[in-house]
């Protein structure tokens, strides 16, 4: 059986990859699989499946014999913090993340409040192999009871991160996206002395992700034309990544504020090594001006858990990838988007700057474009010879170009996609490369597998 686990968890369509029967053998599976008896954390976003999926879960967890505590609707980088905090013996987010709203995912977390390691993953897969009976999804769903105490618990320690910096004086404008950053972003930001004006901010898992949030900036954008102010903030489905605009529309990706918040870290001396962690997506401009003042830029494969694992290794304090996964020692490196959020708006307020000058003291990024490839298919169900004859086709279009521009290609962890980076001095010859290599490579891999 081909592994069930991607990038990041599990994740796929509602009812097709991810299904009711799947999930309970997940809970069973986990709930077997952990030596501590403390309860299990559960959160989810505000997708329509995840209800279901939830229900799924804890009557798998029942089965296995141990016992859990709904949080609700919540940010992914709650699960983790609360872990810690009461002791828990391990946690679970149900959410896919950026994805649209007929996907969903599961995210599972240590008692250390870390995504398990790929051991833990092939032991649960195993598990969940041994078990043949399908589970049908019940004809009546049970409403579980929720732990309001520990989101307030969890929103308590995102303003403790502040260190008594007020944001008053800041107009701020949030796009929640309908989904976890609904449940806390507007009433954090105000609580700190922020002027706050929140756009998609309705529990709504029919809309989470759809033409707003940090994949689709434009909404947010159009709010800052509307209704100026000092900066906007743009958030995924489960709040752990998110991307910044300023007053005048420029964008603050994940490669921005990385090399900004490095910097303030570079001159407080707390950088280990002068060093930043980030991925292959990363823009060629951020490496290189980083080089020049001191610093040191290690990229991984794409994946938080890529950046998490260097960062243990390399014991750095900062990492993360262009998409606005921010991994910061604030929090024991679980990606926060809100917690990325209030850091910016902090340093904004206590270098007395506001946002588009701080901006332009950033790196001048390389024309840079991200193309996807749309497949009929999902790349991990293909047999094996197929799979290496693509990864091989892969490897030779990324070595064809190398000399010309930097090439970066991978087949998407969540969907049926391939992505295609291509980077190079000019916005034509970045154009250029990348259709060619699209459609080159598109061609080659229709007939691998016709």
């Amino acid at each position: 059986m081909q592994s069930i686990f991607g990038t990041d968890g599990i994740r796929g369509r509602f009812n097709e990859e991810i299904t009711y029967s799947l999930v309970y053998k997940l809970g069973y599976a986990l709930g077997s699989s952990l030596e501590k008896n403390n309860p299990i954390l559960i959160g989810r976003d505000t997708r329509i499946s995840g209800d279901i999926l939830l229900q799924a879960l804890t009557q798998g967890l029942n089965e296995s014999g141990k016992k859990f505590i709904n949080l609700g609707i919540c940010p992914t980088p709650a699960i983790p913090f609360l872990i810690k905090q009461e002791n828990l013996s391990s946690g679970v987010m149900i959410s896919a993340s950026h994805n649209p709203p007929e996907y969903n995912g599961i995210k599972i977390f240590d008692h250390n409040g870390q995504k398990i390691t790929e051991d833990f993953e092939s032991k649960i897969q195993k598990i969940i192999e041994d078990l043949k009976q399908n589970i049908s999804i019940p004809t009546k769903v049970v409403s579980l009871k929720k732990s309001k105490d520990l989101m307030d618990s969890y929103i308590k320690s995102l303003i403790q991160t502040m260190d008594g910096e007020s944001l008053s004086g800041l107009r701020i404008i949030l796009d929640t996206c309908y989904g976890s950053a609904t449940t806390c972003a507007k009433k954090i930001f105000q609580s700190l002395g922020a002027d706050v004006k929140v756009i998609n901010n309705s529990k709504n898992g029919l809309k989470i992700n759809l033409n707003c949030g940090s994949t689709n900036l434009e909404p947010l954008k159009k709010a800052l034309r509307e209704s100026p102010a000092d900066m906007g903030f743009s958030f995924d489905g489960d709040a752990d990544r998110v991307i910044g605009i300023d007053s005048e529309g420029n964008v603050l990706d994940g490669d921005h504020i990385l090399f900004l918040w490095g910097r303030e870290l570079m001159e407080q001396k707390i950088l280990t090594d002068n060093l930043l962690v980030s991925t292959q997506m990363s823009n060629l401009g951020f490496e290189k001006s980083w080089k020049k003042i001191g610093g040191i830029l290690y990229r991984t494969d794409v994946g938080d858990k890529y950046v998490h694992k260097a960062i243990k290794k390399k014991r750095a304090v900062l990492g993360g990838e262009q998409s606005g996964h921010i991994l910061s020692k604030i929090n024991n490196f679980s990606g926060d988007g809100i917690l990325t959020a209030l850091q910016i708006s902090k340093y904004c307020k206590k270098k007395n700057i506001n946002l588009n000058d701080w901006l332009k003291s950033s790196f001048e990024p390389f024309p840079q474009k991200l193309t996807n490839i749309k497949l009929g298919f999902n790349i991990n169900k293909l047999n094996q010879k197929h799979k290496i004859l693509i990864d091989e086709s892969i490897k030779h279009f990324q070595a064809k170009y190398s000399d010309n521009c930097r090439v970066y290609i991978r087949p998407s962890g969540t969907e049926p996609v391939i992505r295609v980076l291509v980077e190079a001095t000019n916005h034509k010859r970045v154009n250029s490369l990348s259709s060619e290599i699209t459609n080159k490579l598109f061609l080659e891999i229709d007939k691998i597998i016709n």
